[in-house]
């Protein structure tokens, strides 16, 4: 969210942290390109050719201020406006989102990057083809609003995330090897096999059938028996550590969504189903996952 006040431009997180200091590039757009008294709702991103880079936006969360202006110049900011909350100082949040966007678009007109307006539309065929193309770019999925709505932070709308399918490995889980809870997934990169997430809660029946699968380790397995939570979900106020059951690397067929931080995934992925019809050692990346 950003705030255009008569002193100075400022952006801030959903949980109220002032990110100013981290995005000054933007902060200098939206006081140069933005009229006192606006407050937008958006998000800030780094794009990496035709992709979005969130890992090099973490870089940039976790930059020293020494360091800062560098990054900086070398992976420039971009903000994607959603929509708008107050023009001149009046609060407007009450306004149907058709009002809002019109709002919106009249004060993106002139806006040059790094302001960039949201694509909207009420076309459903066009819909469909965006979320087809999604995630090639690595944007998560689409948001559907009511034009009727006011805005709500509650956020009483709906997100439909875009996913794809894969085969990855299964060297861990967390549970019982008879009655797995969730599995670690891992893919090879660099000729090791590295632990890119962990799956959603399994389901009992699940949790059976995959434990038929599933043998002890042996002896020179690739990772360890205890990881740290933050290993899994940097954004997980837990940061104890994680026993993993460690087994024999089997081949399972999972469902990510595209929040993908260069070195595993965001969010949890989905446990389709075991494949012990292959090779573990066949398994190959996803061509849209570019590790580092």
């Amino acid at each position: 969210m950003v705030l255009n006040d008569s002193d100075r431009a400022t952006l801030w997180s959903r949980q109220g942290k002032d990110l100013s200091r981290i995005f000054p590039d933007l902060c200098t757009a939206i006081r140069d390109h933005v009229p006192p008294g606006v407050v937008l709702d958006g998000e800030a991103v780094i794009w990496n050719a035709d992709r979005l880079d969130f890992e090099a936006l973490q870089r940039r969360m976790v930059s020293s201020r020494a360091a800062l202006p560098a990054l900086v110049h070398e992976l420039p900011a971009a903000y994607a406006a959603f929509d708008v909350l107050a023009v001149a100082g009046q609060d407007i949040r009450t306004i149907p989102f058709e009002g809002r966007r019109q709002l919106l678009e009249e004060l993106a007109r002139q806006w040059t990057a790094p302001l960039n307006l949201s694509p909207t539309t009420t076309d459903m065929e066009l819909a469909k083809t965006w979320l087809k193309d999604l995630p090639a770019t690595r944007v998560e999925g689409l948001v559907f609003k009511g034009g009727s709505q006011p805005y709500d932070p509650s956020r009483a709308w709906l997100k439909l995330k875009t996913k794809s399918t894969f085969d990855a490995v299964c060297a861990a889980v967390i549970g019982p090897i008879t009655q797995p809870q969730a599995i670690i997934a891992g893919l090879p990169v660099d000729g090791t096999l590295r632990i890119i997430g962990r799956s959603t809660v399994l389901s009992a029946r699940a949790g059976r059938e995959l434990g038929r699968h599933l043998r002890p380790a042996q002896p020179g397995h690739p990772w360890p028996e205890e990881i740290s939570e933050a290993s899994l979900n940097r954004f997980s106020k837990d940061k104890g550590p994680v026993h993993l059951t460690l087994v024999e690397p089997i081949v399972v067929e999972i469902a990510a969504d595209v929040a993908w931080t260069g070195k595993s995934f965001r969010h949890p992925v989905n446990y389709l189903r075991a494949r012990p019809d292959l090779a573990a050692a066949d398994v190959e990346p996803p061509p849209y996952l570019h590790h580092r």
